[in-house]
């Protein structure tokens, strides 16, 4: 049987793009419950433009796939037609290695690259967690904003991203910034679509800025008993002069917590800068390897994942207030991330939608007290259902302008990011 959507046909689509591989979508197409009809299989920018250009000429709408293990982050889209899958796309352009500079394709998994930048002692100062056993490609990377640990030293991926090469939805091809920093000039495209969602450009190929790996990395836990201790920790080590590259916090269903501080440099300054680390919390334990939890997801498949920022100050305002807001649940969250940074992941149980929804809501009612946001990351489709995933969001009406201007006919990802985006 030839799959049609839209009165559209697959053989249509075969015609109108020949040299891309088109197929009619299986059973495990879909984005988040949303139904997917044909599956794009471009293997460069050139080729996925001319996908974008056939989208238009057929009235489809369009969804970038990776690796896929956020595919169900953000709301399911309205609709979509068309998923251009870019696994394919996943060569190592350039590496440049005297200006610690690197020029991927969007499909390329974070895992490979790192293995690729090893053999000169640099690294892609990114290390985003996951939930899923699968590793996850640059363009997902970037079109999430995922991060992790490395992010208090390093920044996020807005701040590594220096180029981009995107197609808009008119199948029209963009580049901004360059390959090279002082290069860089005009509008930073590469900001804006960092975090969209695939709702701007579908993302092809990507240039960042690298690091040396450091000769030495020692981890520093303590345990913390409670949110005032936890909070406390945090800030003196945030206060300090040990200059930590990540601060961690790990606080279970249990109400136990464990604060993690990874230090890094060369062998003598990470030898002295730990030995004072434990002098000035008067406890912890210094290991060369890191804590079983470090940079992994505190969520099992099924969870709400909440993503939750705060100010440094108000950390034990949101663990109360999160303990507060969750105690009809049927366990207590496990609580993750980046305690450095004031950007923090939470798992609930989704076996009570109702009771879900109206824990999230109390926490955004509450965030006022930590100055922070409450998100929904990832949820089953009930929960989804029950709560808006992104809540309040500020600046909405430009966030709407932006996606007019880019994408008249909300044709990319329709619905995936904030309302009416």
């Amino acid at each position: 049987m030839t799959s049609t959507t839209r009165g559209v046909g697959l053989a249509a689509l075969e015609v109108a793009v020949p040299d891309v591989e088109i197929v009619a979508a299986g059973p495990d197409d879909s984005v988040d419950g949303t139904p997917v009809s044909f599956v794009a299989s471009p293997t460069s920018t050139a080729e996925v433009a001319a996908v974008l250009r056939a989208a238009v000429e057929h009235d489809l709408s369009v969804v970038a796939r990776g690796a896929g293990t956020k595919l169900t982050w953000g709301a399911p889209p309205a609709r979509a037609d068309l998923l251009v899958d870019l696994f394919g796309m996943d060569r190592v352009v350039e590496h440049s290695a005297g200006d610690l500079i690197v020029h991927v394709e969007a499909g390329l998994q974070l895992a490979a690259l790192q293995q690729v930048l090893e053999p000169d002692g640099q690294r892609l100062a990114i290390d985003p967690v996951t939930g899923s056993r699968r590793l996850g490609t640059v363009g997902g990377l970037i079109a999430t904003g995922a991060s992790g640990p490395l992010r208090l030293a390093s920044g996020g991926v807005r701040d590594l991203l220096i180029g981009v090469t995107f197609v808009r939805a008119d199948g029209v091809v963009a580049k901004a910034g360059g390959k090279v920093v002082k290069n860089v000039a005009g509008y930073d495209i590469g900001k804006l679509l960092t975090g969209s969602f695939g709702t701007l450009g579908i993302i092809t190929e990507a240039v960042f800025r690298l690091n040396p790996v450091p000769a030495a990395s020692r981890w520093v836990t303590m345990s913390a008993g409670d949110a005032t201790t936890v909070g406390e920790v945090v800030q003196t080590v945030i206060h300090s002069q040990v200059v930590p590259s990540a601060l961690e916090l790990d606080r279970r269903p249990d109400g136990t917590a464990e604060v993690g501080v990874l230090i890094e440099g060369i062998v003598d300054g990470v030898d002295g800068r730990v030995q004072g680390l434990e002098r000035l919390l008067g406890a912890g334990e210094s290991s060369d390897a890191p804590p079983p939890w470090w940079g992994h997801a505190p969520w099992s498949a099924g969870d709400t994942v909440l993503r939750l920022t705060t100010e440094i100050a108000g950390l034990p305002k949101l663990l109360d207030a999160l303990d507060d807001a969750t105690s009809g649940l049927s366990r207590r969250p496990a609580v993750r991330g980046s305690a450095g940074v004031g950007l923090l992941h939470a798992s609930l149980p989704s076996d009570d939608s109702a009771a879900v929804a109206e824990a999230v809501t109390s926490l955004r009612h509450q965030s006022t007290r930590w100055s922070g946001d409450v998100v929904v990351l990832d949820a089953p489709g009930a929960v989804k259902r029950a709560v808006d995933v992104w809540g309040p969001v500020r600046g909405l009406d430009l966030m709407r302008r932006v996606k007019d201007q880019f994408d008249p006919h909300h044709r990319l990802a329709p619905g995936r990011f904030v309302v009416g985006v």
